[in-house]
């Protein structure tokens, strides 16, 4: 049994105080996980463009002093009352969506949209008692999704972990806890192409790559990338794109311009950028018949989706997804076997790595687009 276990804990934590400003590292406390709650002390975690989304406020409440970060690997300290499927010692990924195992959403094998547990940006507390379980000096100090990554313990709802293979490289999987699990998810579960089929995917970025790395799993024949800035595409080739396209080089609709290339549209698309063009784009460059486009990009919130209703009268399929259709607690640990079972090529997808003193690069990082994941040491 930890001494630590049922005891507040201090330990460092990247604390933002202000929207946009460097974060800190503070000496903080973390209270012992209550009921239904794990206390984990984090030993890798990763950057990703929610962190940095919320950190800048745009367009949102501003909910500070907080603790950012989702993307991670640790091991269990303690559990609270109620806990029976973790115990300390265990290796787990946080996620910043839950399964609770009991809402409709749970028991279906359609969904993973946890009804107790999905997302929220705007709660800073734990479901419990509606308390923070950081503080300094006696002032709450506010979760983000429920993980709080940026932080060397912390407090997660047992339905937000995901319990995995204990020899896998936590400094690795880590990053499989949010946007790379998204686009590869989105791929291979829910636009599911056969094994010689044709994919484009919109949008070259983290999740974007990981839809084209999902494609390459599958076994596509043809993996066209679209993006704006064509200085992603020699990157890109590392995970199975073969062709690009940047819509500033043609004077017509990039649709057109696809459909052209693969003599009436590809088989599936996977947009994964959340501009509202490309999700319209994605749709109509898939192939009459039989042609699937998913959406995976958040559009901004006024966004409205305009398409000739022949599109789907022609047989085409448009479907969105949320998490790549994973369940976190139930699927996730699959996915770190396919990286474990060398299916998964996780290791391109890290560009840089940081000690923690060092966080604020990796935000420098992702704000000038250097970086697809920087892995943060917490030890280090």
């Amino acid at each position: 049994m930890s001494s630590t276990v049922g005891q507040v804990i201090k330990c460092k934590a990247a604390v933002a105080w202000e929207a946009g400003k460097p974060l800190v590292i503070e000496e903080v406390e973390v209270a012992p996980p209550q009921a239904n709650e794990v206390r984990v002390k984090i030993l890798f975690t990763s950057l990703c463009h929610t962190d940095v989304y919320f950190w800048e406020a745009k367009g949102q409440t501003p909910l500070f002093p907080r603790i950012f970060g989702h993307e991670a690997g640790g091991i269990v300290e303690s559990v609270g009352e109620g806990v029976t499927d973790l115990k300390p010692g265990d290796h787990v990924l946080p996620i910043f969506t839950g399964e609770c195992k009991e809402c409709r959403h749970c028991k279906s094998e359609e969904s993973n949209m946890c009804d107790l547990l999905r997302i929220n940006t705007d709660r800073g507390v734990m479901l419990s008692d509606g308390k923070t379980r950081f503080s300094k000096n006696g002032q709450p100090i506010y979760h983000f999704v429920g993980t709080s990554t940026f932080s060397e313990y912390t407090v997660i709802h047992v339905g937000c972990l995901a319990k995995i293979n204990p020899a896998a490289p936590l400094d690795k999987v880590c990053v499989l806890s949010c946007g790379i699990s998204t686009g590869l998810g989105a791929t291979l579960n829910v636009a599911k192409p056969k094994k010689g089929q044709s994919v484009a995917v919109f949008g070259l970025g983290a999740v974007g790559l990981a839809a084209a790395e999902g494609a390459r799993i599958a076994g596509a024949s043809r993996v066209i990338g679209i993006d704006l800035n064509s200085s992603r595409f020699e990157e890109a080739k590392k995970f199975g794109v073969t062709e690009f396209v940047n819509p500033k080089d043609h004077d017509k609709p990039v649709q057109e311009v696809i459909a052209e290339m693969t003599d009436g549209g590809v088989d599936r698309a996977v947009e994964c950028t959340g501009s509202i063009q490309a999700m319209i784009s994605a749709f109509e460059c898939v192939h009459d018949g039989w042609g699937v486009a998913v959406l995976v990009g958040v559009p901004n919130k006024d966004d409205s989706f305009k398409t000739h209703p022949m599109n789907l009268l022609n047989e085409r399929t448009l479907k969105g997804t949320f998490f790549g259709n994973y369940k976190p607690r139930t699927d996730i640990p699959g996915v770190v076997e396919k990286y474990m079972n060398k299916e998964l090529e996780v290791e391109k997808f890290i560009t840089h790595s940081v000690t923690f003193s060092e966080i604020n690069k990796a935000f420098d990082y992702m704000l000038h687009g250097k970086s697809i994941r920087c892995i943060i040491s917490m030890d280090a």
